[in-house]
C-alpha cells in the first residue's frame, strides 16, 4: 500500500500492542491511528492458535457510522487472508447483510455501540471469545452518550482481553474509562492532544454574516483544490450547498437529517473528486477521513476549541499542507478570541470591508 515510514503514533503504539499490552493513546486526527490498531489485530488473527477460529476475535468500537465504514474499508485493504472476514455493525443500514456476516463467522466486528448493543440484547451476536477490544475516538463516544452502552458491551467480553484505547483528549472522564477497561496500559501522547496540526495554515476573515457567501465564492475562485465547508446547522448546510450549486459550483452536503445512503454518496463523491465542495455540520467533522482536502472553511465558528481542532484536522493530514479559513462576523469575535486563547494560537487576520454603494 506504499506505506514506508510509520507515523509517530504507529511507531509508538504498534510494538507494545504486538506484545499484547494495553495501550492508551492521545493523538490528533490524521496521525495514522487506524493502522496502529489494525496491524496488531491482523498479527493476532495470524497466530497459530487463532488462525482456524471462525468466531469474533477482535472488536472495534467507534462513535459514527462514517468512521466505522472507513475502518472496515481500511481493514479490507490491508488484509490478505480471505478467512479474515469483517462485519460492519452500524445503525441506518440493513440488518440482513450484517447478521449474515456474523453468522458466517466474521473474525472482526467494526461497530457503533448502539447497534451492537441491540444485537447483543437480541442474542444475535456473542462476544465471549474477543481477544482485542479497540475503543477509537473514545472522547467522542462519551460526548454522544455511549458510556452506558460501552460499559455493558465491555462487561460481556473476556477479562483476559487486550484493550487499545484512542482519544483526542485525556480529561477526567477518559481517565476513568482507562481505569475501568485497561490494565497497566502503555501511555502514548503524540503532540498536544488539543492543538492544530502544524501542517495547516490558519487564517481568519473578519466579515459580516451577509457577506460570508460572497467571500466563500471568492476563495473558491482563487484557491485550488477541494473545500470542506463547516456550518453550524443542518438548515445552514442545505442553504450554503444550494447557493453554491446555483452559482455553478460542484457541491454536496452532509448532516444529521440526510439518510445514511445520502451521506455515504456525498462522502464518496467528495473523496473521489466528483464534487469539489462538501458542506458539513459538526456531526461529520470527526467522521470524515478524506485524503487531500486542500482547504477547510469555518463558515460558522464552532462553539468550542475542541471542535475547531477536529474540523481543521480534516486538512494537512499525514505530511500534506492545508489551509483553514475561519469567517468571523462582529458578533463572533468573542468566540474566536476564546478559541485562540484555549489553543494558545494567533491566526493571521484579514478584514473584508463592506462594498461601497454606488
Amino acid at each position: 500500500m506504499n506505506f514506508v515510514t510509520p507515523t509517530p503514533v504507529q511507531a509508538a503504539a504498534i510494538p507494545p500492542a504486538l506484545l499484547g499490552k494495553d495501550v492508551l493513546a492521545t493523538a490528533q486526527t490524521g496521525t495514522g491511528k487506524t493502522l496502529s490498531f489494525l496491524i496488531p489485530i491482523l498479527e493476532t488473527l495470524a497466530k497459530p492458535e487463532n488462525i482456524a477460529q471462525r468466531i469474533p476475535t477482535a472488536l472495534i468500537l467507534l462513535p459514527t457510522r462514517e468512521l466505522a465504514m472507513q475502518v472496515e474499508t481500511h481493514f479490507r485493504n490491508l488484509n490478505t487472508n480471505p478467512a479474515n472476514t469483517v462485519a460492519l455493525v452500524v445503525g441506518g443500514m440493513a440488518e440482513g447483510p450484517q447478521l449474515n456476516l456474523i453468522r458466517r463467522g466474521a473474525r472482526v466486528i467494526v461497530a457503533t455501540p448502539g447497534r451492537l448493543e441491540d444485537y447483543m440484547t437480541r442474542k444475535l451476536v456473542k462476544l465471549d471469545h474477543i481477544k482485542i477490544l479497540v475503543l477509537d475516538e473514545v472522547d467522542r463516544m462519551l460526548d454522544m452518550g455511549f458510556q452506558p452502552a460501552i460499559e455493558r458491551i465491555a462487561s460481556s467480553l473476556p477479562l483476559s482481553r487486550q484493550t487499545l484505547c484512542y482519544s483526542a483528549t485525556l480529561d477526567a472522564q477518559i481517565r476513568e474509562v482507562a481505569r475501568q477497561y485497561l490494565s497497566d496500559p502503555v501511555r502514548i501522547e503524540i503532540g498536544s492532544s488539543l492543538k492544530p496540526s502544524e501542517n495547516v495554515e490558519l487564517q481568519t476573515f473578519e466579515v459580516e454574516q451577509n457577506q460570508k457567501h460572497e467571500l466563500l465564492e471568492h476563495l473558491l475562485d482563487t484557491a485550488p483544490g477541494s473545500f470542506l465547508v463547516f456550518v453550524r446547522t443542518k438548515h445552514g448546510a442545505d442553504r450554503v450547498a444550494s447557493r453554491l450549486i446555483r452559482a455553478g459550483h460542484s457541491a454536496t452536503q452532509i448532516h444529521g437529517d440526510r439518510s445514511q445512503a445520502q451521506r455515504n454518496q456525498a462522502l464518496k463523491s467528495f473523496a473521489e473528486g466528483r464534487h469539489r465542495i462538501l458542506v458539513a455540520t459538526d456531526v461529520a467533522a470527526r467522521g470524515i477521513d478524506v485524503p487531500h482536502v486542500a482547504h477547510v472553511v469555518n463558515y460558522d465558528i464552532p462553539k468550542v476549541a475542541e471542535d475547531f481542532v477536529h474540523r481543521i484536522g480534516r486538512t494537512g493530514r499525514a505530511s500534506a499542507k492545508g489551509i483553514a479559513s475561519t469567517f468571523a462576523s462582529t458578533t463572533e469575535r468573542g468566540d474566536l478570541r476564546k478559541i485562540e486563547r484555549s489553543l494558545a494560537i494567533s491566526m493571521k487576520r484579514f478584514r473584508v470591508s463592506a462594498p461601497q454603494n454606488a
